[in-house]
């Protein structure tokens, strides 16, 4: 065992670290001669189970005296998400080494003392978790002392599975496991598919096999599906079956209900022959496909997401919504104010000459009828020679109603808000060959006591998981609608008043700290502490000038 070298401060010996580890990962491998390449790799090992041991007690401080509170975040695995940018497996097996201080002493000294590799660590950490709290230390000290005299994982397992059995001299035949050790978890890949993993307790797993077994019996001789897929299929079955019999709690109010995201093209008969609808259709399901890459690393709604036969299938017996997004073009707003000018009575040759283009004159507003009434269609008396503008709003002109105005405005408004995708028009044009049917959903009320399942829908289909500015991977499922204008103030129960956050920075930060929240226009986030102190971004900060 070396001797630590001795340094002036932590700071001085995390940067001295990372010099060395930049150094090593900075060299040229191919050049070393194999006994360097040998002696990196075992230091390397060496190091890495004290790291492991320093992150243990570095973390269970951190922990202890609630560091991540100051960051805005609910515990230290959240932290460890957002500020070390660390996936939710990486976190949760940090938090799982910091409270092993506690409880493998004699571990954590071993890994510190470079002894012991972290793999073989875990490994007996997971025998001696299972014995009685009495018995613990001293296994640990047996196994430890064992592995560091050469003892081999098999040998290390025979001794440890002996130990177990003499711990509980009273009960030999009880080797099952306890009821502690149950788990499910069940995540979402990349391509949208499920994932499920899990430790069923002996009653549970006789449940659940005996309802598989009573779906998943072959459908004849033609069944050619494998004994897996039918308890899949059987699984998927006995699912549906229990949220049509209406059997669960309800959530948040609203009765329980299987949501998918299914792509437009699976809902509509599309003109394949459109090349702009093709283009369209392309860019969407671009956009789809990236948000459902987002949901299974990021959270999501706890919707699934799918497409082809799998969305056919789902959506023939189910309530279709259809959610809008849409993005401003810009490029339409010249004609918008245009057309909005043209129907307040001004514009070329009414309140400017004809042939040029002078601005209105502000003179006195002449006598005779008022031409601000809309309804007015007269000609009115003419104070003005020809090719000087008229003062005041004027008729319209011969060949354009007011009517035709306002379908140009309206047309126009649609499409600032449709984007340059134009979203809106494809769903509001008869090119899709099948409507999207239902009543429609209001999304903006403005005062409402309780948030409708309208606003409450879209809010979770747009935010998919905690809003925090700080960062949360709560998903959709987990969170509550905040109001980032409260009601008390005036906020309006709208779409663009609310916005998903999880219980702790709903009802704690914000509510009981007396943070701040605020969506900037550009959709990301920006939350401060009562005294202005704290601030946090969900988006690197502005650059300063120069």
């Amino acid at each position: 065992m070396s001797t630590a070298p001795a340094f002036a401060s932590e700071t001085d010996a995390l940067q001295m670290l990372e010099s060395a580890l930049g150094y090593l990962a900075a060299a040229d491998p191919a050049q070393m001669p194999a006994v360097i390449q040998a002696q990196a790799l075992t230091v390397l090992e060496r190091a890495d189970a004290r790291a492991t041991a320093a992150r243990a007690l570095i973390l269970a401080a951190f922990t202890a005296s609630r560091g991540y509170w100051e960051d805005g975040d609910y515990s230290a695995r959240s932290w460890l998400i957002h500020k070390t940018r660390v996936t939710k497996g990486t976190a949760a097996d940090h938090a799982g080494w910091s409270r092993r201080p506690g409880t493998h002493p004699r571990i954590i000294a071993a890994l510190a003392a470079g002894d012991m590799s972290r793999s073989y660590a875990r490994t007996i950490c997971a025998w001696t978790d299972k014995l009685p709290e009495d018995c613990r230390d001293s296994a640990d000290a047996i196994l430890v002392s064992a592995a560091q005299m050469g003892m081999e994982l098999p040998d290390l397992a025979a001794l440890a599975a002996e130990i177990e059995a003499r711990s509980r001299p009273d009960v030999p035949d009880e080797d099952g496991p306890r009821f502690e050790d149950r788990a499910v978890t069940l995540e979402t890949t990349f391509g949208g598919a499920g994932v499920m993993t899990g430790d069923l307790s002996p009653e549970c797993a006789a449940v659940v096999t005996a309802v598989l077994d009573a779906l998943s019996a072959p459908r004849g001789a033609e069944d050619d599906r494998s004994h897996a897929q039918r308890y899949h299929d059987a699984l998927e079955d006995a699912m549906h079956r229990l949220v049509a019999a209406g059997l669960l709690p309800e959530r948040a109010g609203q009765p329980v209900k299987v949501t998918a995201h299914i792509h437009l093209k699976d809902l509509t008969d599309l003109d394949v022959g459109s090349t702009l609808q093709k283009q369209w259709t392309e860019n969407v399901r671009g956009q789809w496909a990236a948000a459902r890459a987002a949901a299974s690393l990021g959270g999501s709604d706890g919707a699934g997401w799918m497409e082809g036969d799998a969305a056919t299938g789902f959506a023939c017996d189910a309530s279709v919504t259809p959610v809008v997004f849409g993005t401003v073009n810009p490029g339409v707003l010249g004609e918008l104010i245009r057309f909005c000018v043209e129907l307040a009575g001004h514009g070329r040759g009414r309140c400017t000459p004809a042939p040029g283009p002078s601005p209105c004159r502000d003179e006195p507003a002449p006598t005779g009828p008022d031409h601000s009434d809309p309804d007015h269609s007269g000609p009115g008396p003419d104070h003005t020679g020809p090719g000087e503008a008229m003062p005041g709003p004027q008729p319209l002109p011969p060949g354009l109603s007011r009517e035709s105005l306002e379908q140009e405005i309206i047309g126009r408004a649609v499409a600032l808000l449709s984007g340059p995708g134009g979203l809106a028009s494809f769903l509001r044009r008869r090119e899709l060959g099948v409507r999207l049917g239902g009543p429609s959903q209001p999304l903006d009320i403005g005062y409402s006591d309780d948030v409708p399942a309208g606003i409450r829908n879209a809010v979770k289909a747009r935010d998919l998981h905690c809003q925090w500015a700080g960062g949360c991977d709560q998903p959709a499922s987990a969170c509550e609608v905040h109001h980032l204008r409260h009601k008390g103030h005036g906020g309006e129960t709208s779409l663009d008043n609310c916005i998903l956050l999880c219980f702790h920075h709903h009802q704690v930060m914000i509510h009981r700290m007396g943070w701040t929240l605020v969506r900037n226009p550009d959709g990301t986030t920006t939350a401060w502490n009562r005294d202005r102190t704290k601030v946090l971004r969900s988006h690197s900060p502005p650059a300063r000038a120069g």
